[in-house]
């Protein structure tokens, strides 16, 4: 083997191992970084938890009562969805649910959508979303008092017919320049009110089983 080839063999060896190196360090990289945001938003899921359902609401613990259910139609989620519940005295009070909104304009839209037993709406928080900034973004409660709007509505109030965005006839207010973002949080909304109304009965539980 001459000595040009011996340089070669050596070269590529030594680029191998650095390629080597280098991937490993991006999939640990990536691994950190996917573990810091599932760790935030966990904690963002429950300080909005506590918004949507204060303290005074409930006596249990949100994060230890949950349920999951899988309806991908429902909740555009083809993973199951968790469904958090808040008792008060043993008697529910309220479920929180974590539906997605898999149609914004620049992806999903994570949500959490309190209900009260009755069916009606305590609120709806955004948890996560990639939607345009100073347009789509508006669905953020720290940017706009928009999503505040579904506070006290239910499948009746305002009529189904209604429980769109007002430029396809419905209810709800757009953007200025951004129609798709809205569209999408408030088809979510309405579809988990659907969901709850025909599924009352495997969601409600009138008295929390007891720890003994």
């Amino acid at each position: 083997m001459t000595n040009t080839n011996k340089v070669i063999i050596k070269s590529a060896w030594v680029l191998g191992l650095f390629s080597l190196i280098g991937i490993g360090l991006v999939s640990l990289t990536h691994n950190v970084t996917a573990d810091k945001i599932a760790d935030n938003e966990r904690l963002f899921v429950l300080k909005n938890l506590r918004v949507l359902v204060p303290d005074e609401m409930h006596d249990n613990d949100l994060l230890t009562d949950v349920i999951e259910f899988s309806a991908p139609d429902s909740f555009g989620n083809k993973h199951p969805v968790k469904i958090y519940k808040a008792f008060k005295n043993q008697q529910l009070v309220a479920i929180i649910a974590s539906p997605t909104a898999a149609d914004g304009y620049n992806g999903s839209i994570k949500l959490l959508v309190a209900i009260r037993k009755s069916g009606e709406l305590i609120g709806v928080r955004v948890v996560s979303h990639q939607e345009t900034p100073g347009l789509g973004d508006a669905i953020d409660s720290n940017k706009s008092d928009w999503i505040h709007s579904f506070a006290g509505l239910s499948l009746n109030n305002p009529e189904l017919s209604a429980w769109q965005v007002k430029r396809d006839g419905g209810h709800f207010d757009q953007f200025t320049g951004a129609t798709i973002t809205p569209r999408a949080v408030v088809k979510a909304v309405r579809k988990t009110l659907q969901y709850y109304q025909a599924n009352k009965d495997a969601l409600v539980t009138n008295e929390k089983k007891s720890d003994g």
